[in-house]
């Protein structure tokens, strides 16, 4: 069974810098996309950062600069790294891969990690 583990939130003060990470285990054959949503109390999930297998990033207009999405291939670890961060950065932060098992490609989801921003 595909699991995704998130780690690294956390409470930070406006400006400072915290770095995510997810983890695909299990069995499957290879992890065509990684992005990272976040949900803030009250607001609909909307994506924060987006890498396919090609390493062509795409950020939400409120990140861009701040935000650093990657992937590390052999590990099958994405990474989010937060820098300059606001309070309006609070939220739950869920990592999501679309993930190939030989026959057909599925989407899965972490369990959410927070993320506090505040002084």
């Amino acid at each position: 069974q595909v699991q995704l583990v998130e780690s690294g939130g956390g409470l930070v003060q406006p400006g400072g810098s915290l770095r995510l990470s997810c983890a695909a285990s299990g069995s499957f054959f290879s992890i065509y996309a990684m992005a990272w949503y976040r949900q803030a109390p009250g607001k609909q999930r909307e994506l924060v950062a987006h890498i396919p297998s090609n390493g062509q990033t795409n950020y939400a207009d409120s990140v861009k600069g701040r935000f650093t999405i990657s992937r590390d291939y052999a590990k099958n670890t994405g990474h989010l790294q937060m820098n300059n961060l606001r309070p309006e950065d609070t939220a739950v932060y869920y990592c999501w891969a679309e993930i190939s098992n030989w026959t057909i490609a599925t989407e899965y989801w972490g369990q959410g990690t927070q993320v506090t921003v505040s002084s």
